[in-house]
């Protein structure tokens, strides 16, 4: 039996509707929303990878009713309107934590969610990205040719508006049929708490020393070479704030790394590191350098430290040693939750977060009950549903390791 033939979709049906550029348009596409029917699926556009913001350049928006709209946020900043017409109707996004932040920045912050990405991974579809899921689901293929586009470009492209405007087209055709699925599979009321977790998750605190996470500091084994990456780490950060540029597009990384192994002291030294012969990381030079040699001459009390234990176990390949009855809690945990996810066909991770089972099995509860399981977690913030499926065989596997003396 052959397969359904894939059928690609070119053009929207209604054509690429014009950019709402202006106050007035802007109104009558919330007019418009407000007057349709039914879920509306929403997308938005940004320039990661060109721009420091994370900010929206394009924000695509369909429903039954109203047909598409494509809204410029760089003149039309503010959403609030737009939001408060579609009131509690469900907004379905794909991955949508991915752009709830930039939506939130112009006044848009749905009351009701559903996340197509999210709801293929409950019900164990192996490829989610929002290409493969319409054309497994729904037997199209979308053009994805601009996914990672310079989106604050202007004017845009047509050819990109296209694509934007093909990106809500089926959306909720998609999220009709994964609704569908998601009932008939009884696996609908757990995604609705997790898009109902999405919702209420706070916002994540600023990091804490974010140059720590440049790419491979790994190789800096020195305190005055971590000074060094520290330095030119915030210089390049607030350059690039400054010309709204993605910094790895002011100096990349492996620049920076470098300049901690070599520590130049000079002009000439620091441009044999190619990268800083880069056309934007030449304009700075003077300061790239000053920034070295201010790390190299720090008093040593000034010298950032190496990072001590945080406040969660160790990293689970160190158990063995540090904790060698953890590690057996630790592996029964996870092997209760890899049958489990297997049984329900979805993700480990969808099932129940890693770092959930990591802190349970590091410190778990004195009673291994699955009362206590469940309350621990809950704390760690696993929901109802998780909860339901994971406390009574993950309780049972702890006590059968106390009972057999292994804990």
């Amino acid at each position: 039996m052959t397969e359904p033939e894939v059928q690609p979709l070119l053009e929207p049906r209604e054509g690429i509707p014009p950019v709402i550029e202006d106050p007035a348009a802007l109104t009558a596409a919330v007019q418009a929303f407000a007057r349709g029917t039914g879920p509306v699926a929403v997308d938005a556009e940004r320039a990661s990878g060109y721009r420091y913001s994370g900010r929206a350049y394009l924000v695509q928006l369909r429903r039954a009713g109203a047909g598409s709209a494509l809204i410029d946020p760089v003149p039309c900043r503010d959403l609030t309107a737009l939001n408060d017409a579609l009131g509690d109707a469900e907004i379905v996004l794909h991955a949508a934590t991915q752009d709830l932040p930039c939506l939130a920045e112009l006044g848009f912050r749905p009351r009701r969610l559903f996340d197509t990405e999210l709801a293929g991974r409950l019900l164990g579809y192996e490829r989610v990205g929002l290409g493969t899921m319409v054309e497994v689901v729904l037997g199209l293929r979308l053009e994805k040719g601009h996914s990672a586009a310079d989106w604050s470009t202007r004017p845009l492209p047509e050819a990109w508006l296209r694509y934007a405007a093909l990106d809500v087209e089926v959306l909720i055709e998609l999220r009709d049929v994964l609704y569908a699925e998601l009932e008939a599979t009884g696996k609908l009321e757990w995604a609705l708490e997790e898009f109902a977790a999405i919702l209420a998750a706070p916002t994540a605190p600023p990091r804490s020393d974010p140059w720590r996470r440049t790419s491979g500091i790994h190789r800096v084994r020195t305190l005055r070479g971590l000074a060094v990456v520290r330095e030119l780490w915030t210089l390049r950060d607030e350059i690039a704030q400054a010309a709204d540029l993605a910094p790895g597009r002011v100096l990349p990384d492996s620049a920076i790394v470098q300049a901690a192994l070599d520590q130049p002291r000079t002009t000439k030294a620091l441009t044999d590191i190619a990268p800083f012969t880069g056309r934007s990381a030449r304009r700075h030079l003077r300061e790239w350098l000053s920034a070295v040699t201010r790390a190299r001459s720090m008093p040593d009390v000034e010298l950032p430290q190496p990072v001590g234990p945080g406040d969660g176990p160790p990293p689970a390949n160190r158990w063995a040693d540090r904790d060698p009855v953890a590690a057996k809690r630790l592996a029964a945990a996870r092997a209760v939750v890899a049958a489990l996810a297997d049984e329900h066909r979805m993700p480990t991770e969808n099932l129940l977060q890693p770092d959930a089972v990591r802190r349970l099995t590091w410190e778990p509860p004195a009673d291994l009950s699955e009362e206590a399981i469940a309350v621990r977690l809950r704390e760690l913030g696993a929901r109802e549903w998780q909860i339901a499926l994971t406390a009574h065989p993950m309780a049972k596997a702890l006590e059968r390791l106390e009972i057999k003396g292994e804990v």
